[in-house]
């Protein structure tokens, strides 16, 4: 995301020539012609910086300064004067001011502040959350919530990070596998070197053997130069494989080796090479069972499997979903430069009652809409696009509940038609989940002439 900068001049031609250098470098720039108008603006367009010329009308430069320092405490700000004044430049730097300029403004000089005073606001932000989580243990890095289940979460990150044994994340679909691996990825002595994630469904198996080791030039069809692959990419760093379960035999073979003596080749290439890689992996299937089948490789189970964090469903702690709103709301208002305040009691009602099926991603999904939609200060059912009350024929535990006297063919076309919405109408993990084949799943949805749409 740009980072975002007011610019607070007296003289609208000054303000425009600043906010048009601005943007050519990168940042979000707003303006305003008084410093009235630049605290309201700073308010609502919550800036990481505000360069501010010191005699602004209504409101002078070190008026808003304060002003800002007790609205936006983490919002850094620049004074600029005409004058090259001694004194308004000490008293500025006195009140908290980052730095000040003096008119004209050296360009080159004016960048590298820039480039600075944004590094160490995003800093002074990232430090101030995550001592507010710590202090309250609601969450760790970018994960939220203060469930017991999340804190066991918590502590298994803070084992994984202190290692650099292999990881491997379970859980439902949106329920943050990327999110933990980063997180323990962050925590640990690679923070510094690259995270890289591959979606191993998202890639043909064609495909996948390359993207992971890279390949010589001429080495398949459209092979037009030498590529490296993920695992010379992670080098000194981290490789996440979300979806592992989805590689084939063949190319789970040539990862199992390449996780056991750290051996690289190209696809079409002679030369081996070494690299130092830490594997963290992710899936939202029954491993065990696809064990039993013989379409995942049990040596490489125990390969990738040597510690274990499983990752509760949405639906499973909503203790921690008004949380995970006041976080999301915030997370939107910053993002869309809205300014919603809360959800009335009506909606978290609602909301802590519904069975989310796509878990946390879901959840975020949701609040960014309802923040976009919003006309006030506070979300009501109204703006509120969560699907309908049908979901209270879920119980507390995701189960389905059916009225005595409902025939068996109607039970069972309810529960399939619930398995599918929790799983996002992923038929071959529905399948899994029931215990019943894939053809079978599909020849009963035929039967009931069930198109996909409708379940």
């Amino acid at each position: 995301m740009k980072h975002r900068i007011l610019v607070a001049d007296g003289d609208p031609s000054g303000c425009e020539e600043m906010r048009s250098l601005l943007s050519t470098w990168g940042y979000n720039v707003e303006t305003a012609d008084d410093g009235k108008q630049a605290l309201d603006r700073s308010l609502s367009f919550r800036p990481s910086l505000v360069i501010a010329d010191v005699l602004l009308p209504l409101l002078d430069g070190l008026e808003l300064l304060k002003a800002i320092h007790e609205e936006l405490p983490a919002t850094a700000v620049i004074i600029v004067t005409s004058h090259g004044s001694i004194e308004s430049a000490v008293s500025a730097m006195k009140d908290g001011a980052y730095d000040y300029l003096t008119k004209p403004v050296d360009c080159t000089r004016l960048r590298l502040l820039l480039e600075k005073a944004v590094e160490k606001v995003a800093i002074v932000r990232e430090v101030t959350l995550l001592r507010r989580q710590l202090k309250e243990r609601r969450g760790l890095g970018r994960l939220l919530g203060a469930s017991p289940a999340m804190q066991e979460v918590y502590r298994l990150i803070e084992m994984a990070a202190a290692t650099a044994a292999p990881v491997l994340i379970s859980g439902d679909t949106g329920t943050g596998k990327e999110l933990v691996a980063r997180t323990i990825h962050d925590l640990s002595s690679r923070a510094k070197h690259p995270f890289i994630p591959l979606n191993c469904s998202a890639v043909p198996d064609t495909l996948l053997e390359s993207e992971l080791f890279g390949c010589e030039r001429g080495a398949f069809t459209g092979a037009l130069a030498r590529r490296p692959g993920y695992f010379e990419l992670a080098h000194g760093g981290t490789i996440f494989l979300d979806e592992v379960s989805e590689m084939s035999p063949a190319v789970q073979a040539k990862y199992l080796r390449t996780l056991q003596d750290g051996i690289v080749r190209r696809l079409g290439g002679s030369d081996q090479f070494r690299v130092d890689v830490r594997v963290m992996a992710a899936t939202n299937q029954n491993v065990a069972k696809a064990m039993r089948n013989g379409t995942f490789r049990e040596d490489l189970y125990y390969r990738i499997n040597v510690l274990d964090i499983a990752l509760p469903p949405l639906r499973s702690r909503t203790e921690d979903i008004p949380l995970l709103v006041q976080a999301f709301l915030a997370e939107a208002n910053d993002k869309y430069a809205r300014q919603v305040e809360t959800v009335d009691d009506a909606v978290m009602k609602r909301l802590c009652e519904h069975s989310w099926p796509g878990n946390v991603r879901e959840l975020r999904n949701i609040v960014e809409r309802a923040v976009i939609t919003c006309r006030g200060h506070s979300i009501t059912a109204h703006g509120l696009a969560l699907g309908p009350a049908a979901d209270s024929r879920l119980d507390a535990c995701g189960g389905v509940l059916l009225p005595v006297g409902t025939s068996l063919e109607d039970s069972e076309r309810e529960l399939i038609v619930r398995t599918l919405a929790s799983v996002n109408d992923n038929k071959t993990r529905a399948a899994h989940i029931l215990g019943v084949s894939v053809k079978t799943l599909h020849n009963k949805l035929r039967r009931w002439r069930l198109a996909p749409s409708e379940v």
